[in-house]
């Protein structure tokens, strides 16, 4: 391995030398230069054959999936009729077809919420009308038949009939900020379940469903806002400010969830019978399309090893159960949040046989086949054609670290549609006769082209020409694959960047970067692979002289449901030890040196950072924890119990995952990074850490950020923090 290692690397230092013309600065990676361009905008039509996709906000225009061509320009903001807007951020087509609403003004609230103005325009009529005129608004939805638009305004349901006028019809009434919620999630519900939106119409459009939360017993914990810009003329502001947060720590109650149904004619609300423990969660809620009186809710226990889904009928409120899904560790968010329903069948995504495959099922929840098998893991499941039970897929077949699209029929023949090695990812016609793919591979930035249900390249969309243009003159590093083996025998995988001037006689510090999360890569085949695109900042880094490595450890995705799930009840145990194998690995090397290897990530990378920090083995020099976790009893119930149970059910797995409880053998220079207003690991996680350190006596480095959420972003804050992050490592290795 480290012959063949030093050959490539001879190749890269020869090809990067000849082709770089352009020196590659901090202000580079963070101003999108190597960015590239996707297929983000993209809304299919029902009849298959086109797409409606925005240009800067100005214009909503009908392409031809085939030709490529556009069709029809279905939107002009500078010559419609009614309101006028100066633009909008995004659309919403109606099922229909003849009405779009227009968000505008969006203001977020956490990772994927937030609240917006939204228009509604009239495609027959050219005209834009207010939805609403009292005040932002959030997840709208159409009803099934176009006539009613749902909404969610301070935490109460709405309707917007758009037959009567646009008369609205206030659903609930008991929503309250801080206490209960209707139709939208409460933040650990949003982060962990990536729920949004949570109300659902019938297929006849005459009844909604929603998951009412009551987050009344749930901690509140306040987030400081501190005063930047001081009044110089006066001293009567207020130098702090606080903004208070519902957050189930570990162990502590989480809100109590029930589901509701609304008779949108005669306006009468019923409560689902659901015999429900008042600890266990409802991730999900879906009408079936061909069933008027189906409502599927998706029930969880509180440990998360057991799913159950029931079909409720939402005008005689009774329940019954359609399926149970049981495993001896933890159910995987897939299984819930991929579900998808196709008239009378739907395929849910299981690892029961070791690996994540899709299942299709009745209605009755009666299994009639396993769709796909083998030693892989399906990645997504993009549609299935019912006349023909053929399934449109992603996975990793084609190699553990690639993500390629095929299609499988009713008698297991599969196709791939994507041969070409490097990450594909679908986005497909209604009718699944097309799809718009976009591809990458570790070195070539993202093609987006237009395919056929055959494999057929008909177009492509965008080269991203100019963003691998850029790549050759400022001479990004090729990334190079390795592996090597632990102690105990396990195969592990990576990726490596190096500096343009090492050979053996004049080796090179190496930093490892890594997150190493349940089921997190790091090590994929694609143009993100790094922390920016095209691997930027590492490439920043290999000009300053350090090589830079990444190692998808053990707990990680794509190899199974043992390999990812051998960490449940010891987090951060077996991923520290295998940064610590992968530093070792790499310091026996040539063109290494072992004296000089540093590690850093972010979240989850920032604790196993601390982590292998203070494994035992003082192999690293120093290291960068962004935003971390410090012990798990200070991080959200659902993430968290998903993976160790409660504190109370497994003490000494909480005392091994506790960095804070390991600071005893902390080898090594820190810097440790965090947002103040991070509403996702709190800084309290760090201020107990940073308290454990005074109190052993141990020299760090720190950089707060008032007013910075978890990802700390801003291009200014971002300069700040990875200059930080350079001088730091400049000094320590």
């Amino acid at each position: 391995m480290k012959k063949i290692l030093l050959i490539a690397l001879t190749t890269i230092l020869s090809v990067s030398v000849s082709a770089q013309n352009k020196k590659i600065t901090l202000s580079t990676v963070l101003d999108g230069t190597f960015s590239a361009s996707g297929a983000s905008s993209v809304t299919p039509m029902a009849d298959g054959e086109h797409y409606l996709s925005s240009q800067n906000g100005q214009l909503i225009l009908q392409y031809s999936f085939k030709t490529g061509q556009v069709t029809d320009t279905i939107l002009n903001l500078n010559s419609v009729r009614g309101e006028q807007l100066p633009a909008f951020d995004s659309f919403i087509l109606s099922p229909t077809e003849d009405i779009i609403l227009l968000q505008t003004n969006t203001s977020r609230i956490f990772r994927r919420s937030f609240k917006a103005n939204y228009y509604i325009f009239t495609i027959r009529n050219n005209k834009i009308d207010p939805l609403t005129s009292n005040g932002p608004i959030q997840v709208p939805s159409f009803s099934p038949d176009g006539h009613n638009i749902a909404f969610v305004r301070d935490n109460n349901i709405f309707i917007v009939k758009l037959l009567f006028n646009n008369a609205e019809v206030q659903v609930t009434k008991d929503g309250q900020i801080g206490k209960i919620r209707n139709g939208i999630p409460d933040w650990a519900y949003e982060e962990e379940f990536g729920l949004v939106r949570a109300y659902e119409f019938s297929a006849d459009s005459r009844m909604l469903a929603w998951i009412r939360f009551d987050e009344s017993n749930v901690d509140s914990f306040n987030l400081p806002f501190y005063l930047t810009y001081p009044d110089r003329n006066s001293y009567s502001q207020e130098l702090l400010s606080y903004r208070p947060q519902q957050y189930p720590t570990a162990g502590a109650a989480n809100s109590k969830v029930s589901v509701h149904s609304f008779d949108i004619k005669s306006s009468v609300i019923r409560d689902m019978n659901l015999k429900l423990d008042s600890t266990s969660y409802i991730p999900r809620i879906k009408f079936i399309e061909n069933d008027d009186n189906s409502l599927f809710i998706f029930t969880l226990n509180r440990r998360q090893n057991k799913l159950e889904i029931y079909s409720a009928n939402p005008r005689s409120t009774l329940c019954t159960l359609t399926l149970r899904q049981e495993d001896e560790r933890y159910i995987d968010d897939f299984e819930y949040m991929d579900t998808k329903f196709y008239g009378n069948q739907f395929i849910m995504q299981s690892e029961r046989d070791g690996h994540r495959h899709l299942y299709l099922y009745n209605l009755n929840g009666q299994l009639k086949r396993q769709i796909t098998k083998g030693n892989f893991d399906v990645l997504a499941l993009h549609g299935f054609d019912a006349k023909t039970g053929t399934a449109f897929y992603e996975s990793n077949e084609s190699g553990m670290y690639e993500c390629a699209v095929w299609k499988i029929d009713s008698k297991g023949k599969k196709t791939i549609l994507t041969p070409q090695k490097g990450t594909s990812h679908a986005r497909f016609s209604a009718d699944y006769k097309y799809f718009i793919n976009s591809w990458s591979d570790m070195n070539t930035p993202t093609r987006v082209s237009v395919i056929t249900d055959a494999g057929k390249t008909l177009r492509t969309i965008e080269d991203n020409q100019d963003v691998a243009t850029a790549a050759l003159e400022y001479g990004l590093p090729r990334k190079e694959s390795f592996s090597f083996k632990t102690v105990d025998g396990t195969t592990l995988y990576g990726w490596m960047v190096m500096p343009a001037n090492v050979n053996e006689s004049n080796p090179c510090p190496v930093i490892l970067y890594q997150y190493s999360g349940p089921g997190s890569n790091e090590l994929l085949n694609e143009w993100g692979a790094g922390f920016y695109p095209g691997a930027a900042f590492e490439a920043l880094l290999t000009t300053k002289g350090y090589a830079v490595a990444v190692v998808d450890g053990r707990g990680t995705g794509r190899r199974g449901a043992d390999f990812k799930k051998q960490t449940y009840k010891h987090l951060g145990v077996m991923e520290s030890q295998d940064q610590v194998a992968a530093a070792k690995y790499l310091g026996s090397l040539p063109y290494i040196d072992a004296e000089r290897i540093a590690i850093w990530g972010w979240s989850y990378g920032g604790y196993n950072t601390l982590m292998s920090m203070s494994e035992g083995t003082p192999v690293f020099k120093c290291g960068v924890a962004v935003a971390p976790v410090t012990d798990w009893r200070y991080y959200d119930a659902p993430y968290t119990e998903r993976f160790m149970q409660q504190p109370k059910e497994n003490a000494d797995g909480y005392h091994d995952a506790s960095a804070i409880d390991r600071i005893n053998k902390l080898h090594g220079r820190l810097l440790i990074v965090h947002g103040l207003d991070d509403d996702n690991v709190f800084f309290s996680n760090t201020a107990s850490y940073i308290e454990a350190l005074i109190n052993a006596g141990v020299d760090f480095d720190m950089q707060v950020y008032p007013g910075k959420e978890h990802s700390i972003t801003g291009y200014s804050h971002r300069k700040h923090l990875f200059t930080r992050i350079l001088r730091f490592f400049e000094e320590n290795l």
